[in-house]
């Protein structure tokens, strides 16, 4: 769902909430599955869903809802091919479905829940029933403190079967925080296609894990927390790794590159920069990256800095295969000339490589290779 938590508060109301659900896009969409909007009956409005497209229109369906009490959810569609392309339709050329349900008191706090765990980092999901007498029914699950999926609250209907196997659906989407439609059948089972049940999941944040206390990373930290990174920042250097310009965004660990790398497990969504220009961190830091998982391991520096430190980590002993996975000299070629303009080329490389696009104008790209790939799931609209 979206960041933002300030949609926290309508849903502590005394009054009725309309919750408006991204559930599926097709083609180009401005913000992710599972972006919700919440309407209050006095017409206040937190979230969105298009980024301002249809929020209106969407709106005034809400109330409509909420001026009936608690009347049948809704599941629009708005679009390019739209009767209403022009006033309500998306600017961008895609299709995105979107629920609308007024919540009980019950699904009101499963909402807010999901969206505290959200906030604490803790993994969790919800589903949400679209069809049959009780659509709207919200169950909630989170992960336990073991980090395992503990039991669910909720439910979808008043059989134990359909909970039984939604459960189990949420909890192997969990690991990966994607979001499905899933059908099943009139008695909730797998093999049916009457019923369809949207899943959403919030897996734990990637990490970014900088090493050198510097103006590059005081540049970055800001940046890839808003764009959804847990960061952190090692130094061994106290007087330089306290300043506030890092802990403002960043989790602080005064110490050498192996208490950063201790005991942490680092996946494949997780990326390891080295901005310390120092070969004493470089080449320790760089060596334990790269005997991670981590999708993205960089370093700052100039081309004869590279040379030189990549003649450290071969006398390392280092291998082949590892010195292919270092990004050196990291960031894209927009022609930074300051730390905030080397922390933009930075972070657009690192979600180019994450998405797979190889960082070119879009004005260069064929337009069927920029658009998000269709959600999991759309074709059950």
């Amino acid at each position: 769902m979206t960041d933002s938590f300030d949609l926290m508060p309508p849903l502590e109301a005394d009054g009725p909430v309309a919750a408006a659900i991204l559930v599926a896009t097709e083609g180009s969409a401005p913000l992710a599955i599972g972006s919700v909007m919440l309407v209050d009956e006095t017409g206040a409005i937190e979230g969105s869903l298009t980024g301002g497209c249809v929020e209106s229109s969407v709106a005034q369906e809400a109330m409509k809802l909420l001026g009936h009490g608690k009347s049948a959810p809704l599941l629009l569609t708005y679009g390019i091919s739209d009767e209403l392309a022009g006033t309500v339709g998306l600017m961008c050329g895609g299709t995105v479905h979107i629920f609308v349900v007024v919540l009980d008191t019950q699904c009101a706090g499963h909402l807010r829940h999901f969206y505290a765990a959200s906030a604490e980092n803790r993994p969790a999901g919800i589903a949400v029933l679209l069809d049959g007498e009780r659509a709207g029914s919200i169950l909630l699950l989170e992960e336990d403190q073991q980090g395992e999926a503990g039991a669910h609250e909720g439910s979808l209907e008043s059989g134990e079967l359909l909970d039984h196997n939604v459960v189990g659906d949420l909890r192997g989407l969990l690991s990966s925080g994607r979001s499905e439609i899933l059908r099943y059948g009139r008695d909730g089972s797998r093999l049916g296609s009457s019923r369809r049940v949207f899943m959403h999941t919030r897996a734990s944040a990637p990490q970014m894990l900088l090493v050198g206390a510097v103006d590059f990373s005081a540049a970055l930290a800001p940046m890839a927390r808003a764009v959804g990174y847990r960061v952190t920042i090692c130094d061994p250097r106290p007087a330089f790794a306290n300043s506030p310009r890092f802990s403002r965004s960043a989790e602080i660990i005064v110490g050498w590159p192996d208490a950063l790398f201790a005991g942490r497990i680092v996946n494949p969504a997780d990326v390891v920069l080295v901005f310390s220009h120092d070969p004493r961190l470089d080449v320790p830091a760089l060596l334990d990256a790269v005997e991670t998982e981590a999708g993205y391991i960089g370093a700052l520096g100039s081309r004869k800095t590279t040379e030189d430190r990549i003649r450290r980590l071969k006398e390392a002993e280092a291998t082949a295969a590892q010195l292919e996975r270092i990004t050196s000299p990291a960031g894209l070629d927009i022609g930074s000339a300051s730390p905030e303009e080397t922390a933009i080329s930075i972070l657009a490389e690192i979600i180019a490589k994450k998405s797979g696009r190889p960082g070119t104008p879009l004005r260069e790209s064929d337009s069927a290779s920029i658009r998000p790939r269709p959600a999991t799931g759309v074709e059950a609209i």
